[in-house]
């Protein structure tokens, strides 16, 4: 059952399904207190283990026939013959051609298909571990299969028709015959349902989740704004995924910060009015979520960038104490609310739409100017300040005087970029002013150094108040 369950999730996740080694193991505990006889209270078990979204339960409920339906209906003798029938039926089976005659003598026996048998059949029918896909595909590979094996209806009947002839010739009477094609019947539709969940199970084994992952890695190493806008749509599929593996990262640091370690310095200086005796300990205080004012350039040439840097730090809002959100062009505008009201996936498209790209428009000293004006509040002793933005102007005045003063009020100001450093000053860009004043510059051109900006976001977090 171990294994099963091994390539049940290894399955769930080829499909797209989030589920981690601990809901894995999760699954695994559960299945050992309820057992499995009771089918249905086995299913919710691990449904309710493995499965986080509702976007995930249409695919767990697809591949779970798949892999505990056992492995299929299973194929039956007939029950109405004698012995001397028997020997008739197996005596018109050897009349049949060799393929043929395998065949039917499963059907008519009720004897189950083996594994090397199936592989082979289905090397034929083309059916290989790098195939993916609908319900349709499973469905197409399927009638492959049982194309290879001889049992499409029309091979059935004429291979059915040629039994019962046999039988008739060898002496079988009509009631005789009638079972014989009633077990044939209903085992080919059995064996048909098992050559449909064997070519499941082929069609989501762990290789293609490989193939998948690489084809995933090439796409977060490749330069946001290079991407069409399909691959684009493969990226945001994978966000969740990824923001899965940062959040694990940070709640782990954040628990292991907040284990209690006594204060020295504070426990020595605090007991020194009675003189060691007795002794009161001091701990360390620690504040580990931060908050987050985010400054985001929503121009044309920004828009992949700040697309997906919104969505990860969105996903990741449960890590964060407080977030605050401004999207810039020629004018800044508070956006924490969108997100407050709806999911990333769905808040990032209205902000974009609220904010409509244009010519030569972007100007981030006026855009400064307002936001130290109107939202002062945004920004304190505990904020980390994250600019997302190539640090172009359009030549207007950077005021990097009222970056300075942010500086001085917040923790941290953080500068992500999508450009590297060599096209630092070059144009209208004013980067060479903006990064000085910055604890940390981040080129964030692709989606893995947006995911390392973020993730070193959340070490930093982790600190000493």
């Amino acid at each position: 059952m171990d294994k099963r369950m091994v390539e049940f999730v290894s399955a769930l996740r080829a499909n797209g399904a989030r589920v981690s080694l601990a809901e894995s193991a999760d699954s695994i505990r559960a299945i050992q207190e309820i057992g499995i006889l009771d089918r249905e209270m086995f299913k919710m078990a691990i449904r309710s283990t493995l499965v986080k979204d509702k976007s995930d339960v249409e695919t767990f409920e697809r591949l779970f026939p798949d892999y505990f339906g056992s492995d299929g209906p299973p194929l039956m003798p007939p029950q109405g013959l004698n012995d001397e029938q028997m020997q008739q039926l197996m005596d018109a089976i050897n009349e049949l051609r060799q393929q043929l005659r395998e065949i039917m003598e499963m059907l008519a026996k009720g004897d189950m298909p083996s594994k090397q048998q199936l592989d082979q059949y289905a090397k034929q029918a083309g059916v290989s571990r790098q195939m993916r896909g609908s319900e349709q595909i499973q469905q197409w590979l399927t009638d492959r299969m049982m194309r290879q094996m001889q049992l499409t209806p029309e091979q059935l009947k004429a291979a059915l028709e040629a039994l019962l002839k046999q039988l008739k010739e060898q002496g079988m009477d009509a009631e005789g015959r009638q079972e014989v094609r009633e077990t044939v019947q209903g085992n080919a539709e059995a064996m048909r349902e098992q050559v449909r969940r064997y070519v499941g199970q082929s069609m989501n084994r762990k290789p293609e989740e490989y193939k998948k992952r690489e084809r995933v890695d090439d796409l977060m190493d490749r330069p946001l704004s290079s991407l069409s806008d399909a691959e684009k749509d493969e990226l945001r599929a994978h966000v969740r995924r990824l923001v899965s593996r940062l959040r694990s990262r940070a709640a782990l640091r954040m628990r292991k910060a907040n284990r209690i370690k006594m204060d020295v310095r504070s426990t020595i200086r605090f007991n020194q009015r009675y003189g060691g005796v007795p002794l009161e300990l001091k701990h360390k205080r620690r504040v580990l979520k931060p908050k987050l004012t985010v400054v985001v350039d929503v121009s044309t040439s920004m828009r992949p960038v700040a697309e997906f840097m919104l969505l990860l730090m969105y996903e990741m809002q449960d890590q964060v104490s407080k977030a605050r959100s401004f999207a810039f062009i020629g004018e800044i505008e508070d956006v924490s609310m969108i997100f407050n009201e709806h999911r990333p996936e769905k808040a990032v498209p209205i902000v974009l739409k609220i904010l409509p790209p244009g010519s030569y428009s972007t100007d981030l000293g006026h855009c400064l100017n307002t936001l130290c004006r109107d939202h002062a509040d945004a920004v304190d002793h505990r904020t980390t300040l994250i600019f997302v933005g190539d640090g172009r102007n359009n030549f207007n005045d950077p005021r990097t005087d009222l970056v300075q003063q942010l500086k001085l009020r917040a923790r941290r100001v953080i500068w992500m970029t999508p450009e590297p450093t060599y096209l630092w000053g070059t144009g209208d860009s004013d980067m060479h002013a903006y990064a000085p004043l910055c604890d940390a510059v981040h080129e964030v051109a692709t989606l893995q150094q947006l995911a390392d900006a973020i993730d070193d976001l959340f070490i930093k977090a982790v600190r000493r108040s």
